[in-house]
């Protein structure tokens, strides 16, 4: 029975449709990142981050999005905290790990009533709320009439955690993450020490 999840959220441009080292996608919507190649869907949920591939390519396909990467500052960074706390404080979510990186975030979230892509939807709602709120929100300078587009990844990525070892590393992990960007460790008020 899954108890816990592993949840991680993308900023947008973070993992692209035809990323070389694989993705959930189906298909590649952009003619200017198509030349890049077909999508790279893989059927499984391991992480392929580190698998070898030709770095400089990913990269130019990144330059060919109609937006610019996102990447969040520390001020940025903060004020995505605000909005995940304000989420987790109005759905009554039980959060045991978080880190908020330059362009994704790594929860471990209880298991609750609502299915975890909600509850992911939910938080990057609340997340580009208090952006916008502050006037920090990544891309403000492509609204139109007042639309932005979205600083987020479409959909989610999480892990099915159903032992409390399991519980422990993904804890662990998530602690761990700020040093894997050079960052200084998180805390953040919202988190529930397991």
């Amino acid at each position: 029975m899954v108890r816990w999840h592993h949840l991680i959220v993308t900023a947008y441009g973070f993992w692209l449709p035809n990323d070389p080292r694989g993705s959930w996608s189906d298909f590649v919507g952009a003619w200017e990142l198509l030349r890049f190649g077909g999508a790279t869907k893989v059927d499984d949920k391991r992480s392929y981050s580190h698998e070898p591939h030709d770095r400089a390519r990913r990269l130019n396909a990144k330059k060919m999005l109609k937006y610019p990467v996102v990447r969040f500052n520390s001020m940025q960074r903060d004020a995505v905290a605000r909005g995940f706390a304000r989420g987790i404080a109005e759905g009554d979510y039980v959060v045991h790990a978080c880190c908020i990186g330059f362009d994704h975030a790594h929860l471990v979230v209880q298991r609750h009533t609502r299915r975890i892509e909600r509850i992911a939807g939910h938080l990057k709602s609340k997340a580009t709320m208090e952006l916008r709120a502050g006037g920090m929100h990544p891309l403000h300078a492509f609204e139109t009439n007042g639309v932005l587009p979205s600083m987020w990844a479409e959909g989610s990525w999480s892990v099915f955690i159903s032992e409390p070892e399991h519980l422990r590393c993904a804890v662990d992990y998530v602690d761990r993450h700020p040093g894997k960007e050079g960052m200084s460790p998180q805390n953040w008020s919202f988190v529930t020490p397991v």
